[in-house]
């Protein structure tokens, strides 16, 4: 399991310890977020970008390395970026 921070222990202590209840309202929210994350998920948009052969043969193995289609890397780096996400390493 990854490291939880602070709130996230706090959460996991109070459900495991019986003091989270239902929403009455469970499945409408649950309908909603499902909506939200659909929509946010979305892939209706096109793009091209030229790239050095180079830079696309190292996405390319690096995408293998993860187990996914390169195009999937590229939007889940995009998108990291968008969501200031991505830190830069000091070299």
């Amino acid at each position: 399991m990854s490291k939880l921070d602070s709130y996230e222990k706090e959460i996991l202590e109070a459900f495991e310890s019986g003091k989270l209840k239902k929403s009455k309202s469970e499945k409408q929210q649950i309908k909603r977020h499902a909506a939200v994350a659909d929509a946010t998920f979305k892939k209706d948009a096109r793009i091209n970008i030229r790239l050095s052969s180079r830079d696309l043969r190292s996405l390319q193995a690096k995408a293998l390395k993860e187990g996914m289609p390169y195009q999937t890397l590229v939007s889940s780096v995009l998108h990291k970026f968008i969501d200031g996400q991505l830190i830069d390493k000091p070299e």
